[in-house]
């Protein structure tokens, strides 16, 4: 069966649309859970990943903090992916599945004034009060999206399917969603598992690299592996041999080819 990733803002009702399908199709929900498995499995606190997450990257402290903490993340979200039948809503799951045919990718949309209503519930605040810490909210999550990835998460292009809850009640929106994930096209094929297969073989790859330098890439094809990252010419033994040590690690690894371009201070052709 199908993967499901919804994305959604604060109080749009997406954590209760996702519970819902969850539980019509007997899948796995899971948000927290991600920070939860990367807290205990990278030995971070859970509230560092939060921030890495959530805050824009103008606003976190460190790139190499934050670029550290999104591999942790990834790791952690393609590891429950890989064991399909899961639902998962929150930030960042669609960016990191992008070309796997059985994930269906949703958008939850709420009108802003309902949003605003549930804020003034929730936290007994004003609705001045309200209207801000939600639009902050959301300019934090698209900001993100665009610093990390190019992209603005209120893209529909990026979804499968696009709902808007004002005239939908939950219930219905669950519907929807269990309706069009059972379609023949976000079924597993043998193509889209070994996809997913390489891309969470590469997440749990970068995230142990991300200690020795936090820009490699690291890409995966049927067990080989393919390392790229850029350094000083200096340091491209060294650099090789550790991550040499550390892919070999992975008994799913085949083979390891590592591509390292020449990085000097004025850029990579000294220029």
């Amino acid at each position: 069966m199908a993967i499901i990733t919804i994305s959604r803002g604060s109080y749009s009702k997406g954590k209760a649309v996702a519970e819902s399908v969850a539980a019509k199709l007997g899948y796995q929900c899971v948000s927290r859970d991600v920070l939860l498995e990367a807290s205990k499995e990278y030995n971070i606190p859970e509230i560092k990943l939060t921030h890495a997450i959530h805050d824009a990257p103008s606003i976190f402290k460190g790139r190499l903090s934050r670029e550290k903490y999104i591999a942790y993340i990834r790791a952690a979200l393609m590891k429950f992916f890989s064991q399909d039948n899961v639902v998962y809503h929150g930030l960042a799951g669609h960016f990191f599945v992008s070309g796997i045919s059985h994930v269906l990718k949703v958008r939850i949309l709420a009108d802003l004034e309902d949003r605003v209503q549930e804020e003034m519930q929730r936290d007994s605040i004003s609705r001045d009060e309200a209207l801000a810490l939600i639009k902050k909210d959301d300019e934090h999550r698209r900001r993100w999206s665009r610093d990390l990835y190019g992209i603005d998460t209120w893209d529909p292009s990026l979804y499968d399917l696009v709902i808007h809850v004002r005239n939908i009640a939950t219930e219905d929106a669950a519907d929807l969603i269990c309706q069009t994930a059972r379609l023949p096209q976000f079924a597993p094929t043998p193509d889209s598992r070994k996809a997913m297969a390489d891309l969470a073989l590469a997440a749990k790859i970068k995230a142990a690299l991300v200690e020795i330098r936090f820009d490699i890439d690291v890409r995966v094809d049927s067990g080989a592996v393919l390392v790229q990252s850029e350094a000083p010419p200096t340091a491209h033994g060294e650099l090789k041999e550790q991550i040499t040590a550390i892919v070999q690690k992975f008994p799913e690894v085949t083979g390891i080819q590592i591509k390292l371009s020449r990085l000097t201070p004025y850029g990579e052709d000294g220029l």
